[in-house]
């Protein structure tokens, strides 16, 4: 079969209908596409420039944008509706930017190519769920499987809301605490310190070393701001080596590691669910599912778990060595593969751990609520305490 041809990226300029002009960044298949994609929306093109291949990566389809096509895909498809006018029908209910992506799979698809092949081609779409599309569409539910995608791409917001809300208040809460610090260090501190100076007022050491750090700090301030550049810089080119660092600590923190193992769990099961129920054979469900887990003891595990199935292993004692589940997940999973029902049972386990995800970020966030404030004391409470020292010291001189 021939490869169908990968859509450009092109820069340009519009005219919207209200009269003012647009600039923005789509992919099209070529400069007719890229217009009528336009007009669709009643702008009209005036210039345009493809962009090289290293500038033209398209990031994939956001989770809500997941929902919103998988749950229309699946009412309409259900109802008899054919795919081509069904994915028309959802070209109007996605986001202006994900509109152009759904149209032309309604070209592709309307001119004899699959599904699954057409999500490929106009990128975008993650290799699990490709993979759950070809599979509905060799066992012809295609509907049932977007209803399921839908319901993972729910669960899997729910779950990375949970972890952004883990990683955005503690944030938060020490960037402000920090902002203050470094404000009473470089400004407050030293005003108060050249006072008592000048009212010769013997300082503690504490106070010495705090008030001479600040001295310092507001001498060199423009120096200390390019350093802050630059370790930005830094962070930006070496982000992947930053996040892999990030993403260790967070697997092995003592709370924080239960959360993530509970957050891959959950992502594991809603794949398994989703590729169980198009009948995908259980190797073959694996091998896709695993590409969705990121913990790498977990991975380690399962992709053994795989392996051995396929040289011959009984899945039911196979499960009995996935340590990283809890013993109650072995036991229904087991139960499960007796019964032939596997399906139900990741699709369940699914649910379980996304409430788990809840569970136990809720615990955390009550851990850190205590610990932050003990932080921020530690922080703006000892640059108090270096200017109150010698005040309490100028009072008792005074009173005497």
């Amino acid at each position: 079969m021939a490869r169908i041809a990968g859509p450009s990226s092109f820069a340009f300029i519009a005219v919207r209908p209200t009269g003012g002009k647009r600039f923005g960044v789509r992919q099209a298949r070529n400069l007719s596409g890229l217009a009528e994609s336009l007009r669709q929306e009643n702008q009209v093109l005036l210039r345009s420039w493809t962009l090289p291949t290293w500038a033209s990566r398209e990031a994939k389809l956001s989770l809500s944008d997941h929902v919103t096509l998988n749950e229309q895909l699946g009412q309409l498809l259900s109802r008899g509706v054919p795919l081509v006018e069904a994915l028309e029908v959802t070209a109007a209910t996605v986001r202006g930017a994900t509109k152009p992506r759904i149209l032309r799979m309604r070209e592709l698809v309307a001119s004899g190519t699959s599904f699954a092949a057409a999500c490929r081609t106009v990128g975008g779409f993650d290799t699990v769920t490709i993979a759950v599309y070809q599979g509905a569409e060799r066992t012809g539910d295609l509907a049932g499987a977007a209803k399921q995608l839908a319901e993972t791409a729910r669960r899997q917001m729910k779950v990375q809301g949970k972890a952004a809300t883990l990683m955005i208040y503690p944030a938060i809460v020490m960037s402000i605490s920090l902002v203050v610090g470094m404000v009473m260090l470089t400004v407050v501190v030293p005003m108060i310190g050249e006072g008592l100076e000048k009212a010769d007022i013997k300082l503690p050491w504490f106070s010495q070393m705090v008030m001479g750090a600040g001295a310092w700090m507001q001498r060199n301030l423009t120096y200390l701001l390019m350093g802050v550049a630059g370790l930005a810089v830094l962070l930006l080119v070496f982000r992947m080596g930053v996040l892999k660092l990030v993403q260790q600590f967070m697997r092995r923190a003592p709370l924080i590691g239960d959360v993530v193992l509970a957050q891959e769990s959950a992502r594991f099961f809603s794949v398994m669910a989703a590729m169980t129920r198009t009948g995908v054979p259980m190797a073959d469900a694996l091998a896709v599912a695993n590409q969705a887990v990121n913990h790498p003891s977990l991975r380690k595990q399962l992709e053994r778990l795989r392996t051995r199935l396929i040289d011959g292993g009984i899945l039911r004692s196979l499960i009995e060595e996935v340590k990283e589940f809890p013993i109650a997940t072995r036991r229904l999973l087991i139960a499960a593969e007796r019964s032939g029902d596997m399906e139900s049972a990741f699709t369940t386990l699914a649910g379980d751990m996304t409430d788990e995800v809840d569970r136990r970020s809720s615990r955390m966030l009550a851990f850190l609520e205590p610990l932050l404030i003990v932080v921020m004391f530690a922080m703006i409470g000892s640059l108090l305490l270096s200017i109150m020292l010698p005040l309490m010291s100028l009072s008792s001189k005074i009173g005497s």
